[in-house]
């Protein structure tokens, strides 16, 4: 009677999570956000997310107040000339339809590539996002004495505070700063 080697599918026995060694080191969620992000960015219609998170940049911010973009959908197994999907508050409807070749050659500009053919609008609330606003960082060093004499002579209190800040953060950097 002769042995029949067995399967791969027989050697691998389904091991408890608890007694699974763990691979690798632990990762931030920051990390695994992206693709989490990803995967539901493209359920809804998105092959880039930053799209929507950089609409203000693409289109402007007068547009991206009234506009939101909502998908892209493209010809079945195309990734280009695809439509996308635009929500526009009430009453700005007109306005968008007169600049939506621009808005194309902006969005297409963004891919790199014609990604986007029309633009499908529809009426809707647009969430309005507002700029975070966040106290400048605290300087560390103090302001060198050479620059802080000069500077207390000046009359004008704003130019006198631009100016100490300006000293301030020439103190705080490591040297000359770099031009590309």
């Amino acid at each position: 009677m002769t042995e029949r080697p067995a399967s791969p599918k027989m050697k691998m026995r389904k091991v408890p999570a608890e007694e699974r060694p763990r691979v690798g080191a632990p990762r931030q969620i920051a990390d695994l956000m992206p693709d989490i992000g990803r995967a539901a960015f493209r359920k809804f219609g998105f092959v880039q997310s930053s799209i929507v998170t950089r609409w203000t940049e693409i289109v402007g911010p007068h547009y991206a107040a009234v506009s939101a973009p909502e998908s892209i959908r493209f010809p079945v197994g195309k990734k280009a000339g695809g439509t996308l999907q635009l929500t526009v508050m009430s009453g700005h409807a007109p306005m968008i339809q007169h600049v939506l070749p621009d808005i194309i050659e902006r969005v297409n500009r963004f891919f790199g590539y014609a990604a986007v053919a029309k633009v499908a609008m529809r009426q809707g609330q647009i969430a309005s996002i507002s700029a975070e606003r966040r106290p400048p960082p605290r300087n560390l060093r103090p302001i060198p004495v050479e620059l802080g004499d000069s500077l207390r002579d000046i009359g004008d209190p704003e130019l006198r505070a631009v100016l100490e800040s300006l000293a301030q953060g020439l103190a705080n950097s490591s040297g000359l700063p770099k031009v590309s």
